[in-house]
């Protein structure tokens, strides 16, 4: 049976995850302008994604986001598995940052005014990193029996 998150879990499993629910839904109605501009950003830092039209490529983004944020929000999902699926994607996001043109300082990894809305993803890396050094199971009953005196 898989543990249930523990309730300092929660907060930020919910904050996060209606954020990137919000944001995947919002994409769902994304005209073709956003999906270009959404398109030509992701192809900068991945040039694969240009093999996808924009609004193909919009709409998977749309759902990706709502799998992660969906995910984070449901509690029978474990936390260390809400980490991973939190971790790649947000890591993705980081990538942008750190490979498009003009999202930094020159010179720096601190974000320019363009660079600030994917800057802010660090945020998701790090609670995604803390989620998978969460405990898992047999360390909590390893540690149950170490603490009963």
């Amino acid at each position: 049976m898989m543990p249930l998150p523990e309730p300092r879990d929660y907060p930020p499993r919910l904050a996060t995850g209606a954020f990137i629910l919000n944001s995947g839904l919002g994409k769902l109605k994304a005209d073709e302008a956003t999906a270009q501009g959404l398109h030509g950003m992701a192809t900068t830092a991945y040039p694969f994604l240009g093999k996808l039209e924009a609004a193909r490529f919009t709409r998977l983004l749309a759902w990706s986001e709502i799998a992660v944020g969906s995910t984070l929000l449901a509690p029978f999902v474990p936390t260390r598995l809400a980490g991973l699926v939190l971790t790649g994607f947000s890591g993705g996001l980081l990538g942008l940052y750190l490979r498009v043109p003009g999202m930094r300082e020159p010179g720096s990894l601190r974000p320019s005014q363009d660079g600030v809305p994917l800057a802010k993803d660090a945020w998701m890396f790090g609670i995604g990193l803390g989620f998978l050094c969460a405990p898992g199971p047999r360390c909590r009953t390893r540690c149950r029996r170490r603490c009963r005196h």
